[in-house]
């Protein structure tokens, strides 16, 4: 498996709701509030194969509320 992390930006007021929507479809691993020009850190394990990008578009950015997101693929764990 494949980790990689999503920074979300939400819509005001929203962080809340789309952590619990997140959270509630079983995507993440791991979804932290965060402060700075995000507000949430999603971490995401996929398969080697995954088109992390296409997934990304398909299962994240689906979710109301979010306004923008920047990801990070990892390349290894120390």
């Amino acid at each position: 498996m494949v980790p990689f992390f999503v920074l979300v930006k939400c819509e005001l007021g929203k962080a809340y709701e789309v952590a619990s929507a997140i959270a509630d479809a079983e995507i993440a691993s791991e979804i932290y509030s965060i402060s700075g020009q995000y507000d949430l850190m999603i971490k995401i394990y996929v398969e080697q194969s995954a088109d992390i990008g296409r997934f990304v578009e398909e299962r994240i950015h689906s979710f109301d509320g979010i306004r923008d997101t920047y990801t990070f693929i990892t390349h290894r764990a120390f």
